[in-house]
This record gives structure tokens, sequence and C-alpha cells, in this order.
């Protein structure tokens, strides 16, 4: 499955909001340093869907707030 992801950073909590069909609004603590915030939204998507950090893969948009994520 394919989703459509925007990323808000330096929230005060981490969290994931559906915000339309296959599209979520998640919510990271970390900032855009070194990947620190992709690596923090695949954390939160695997918690939110019940799969392991493995199973889900950014497709597109690792340099930009708005990704495509792919979840096996």
């Amino acid at each position: 499955m394919r989703v459509s992801v925007k990323i808000k950073l330096k929230s005060r909590e981490e969290k994931c909001e559906e915000s339309g069909e296959n599209s979520f609004l998640v919510f990271v603590k970390e900032p855009p340093i070194d990947g620190r915030a992709n690596k923090a939204a695949v954390r939160i998507l695997s918690d939110y869907f019940g799969v392991s950090e493995s199973q889900v893969k950014i497709i597109s948009g690792f340099k930009s707030r708005e990704k495509i994520i792919e979840i096996i």
C-alpha cells in the first residue's frame, strides 16, 4: 500500500493522523538533519500500522516534507 505523508517537524509530540484517503500527517520531534526526521517518520508510521520498521519504505520525497511511503 502506498500512502501520501506530510511531515510536521519539531512538534511537541510524535503522532500520526489520517488527513484523507491514503494521506496522513505525521508529527515528529526531530529536526531535518542527517535524515533524523525521516527515521522518526518511519518509526511512527510502523507503530501506527502495526508493522516492523523494515516494512515501511520512503519511495519519494527524501528531502521534502511531502513524501510517498510504501507499507508492505
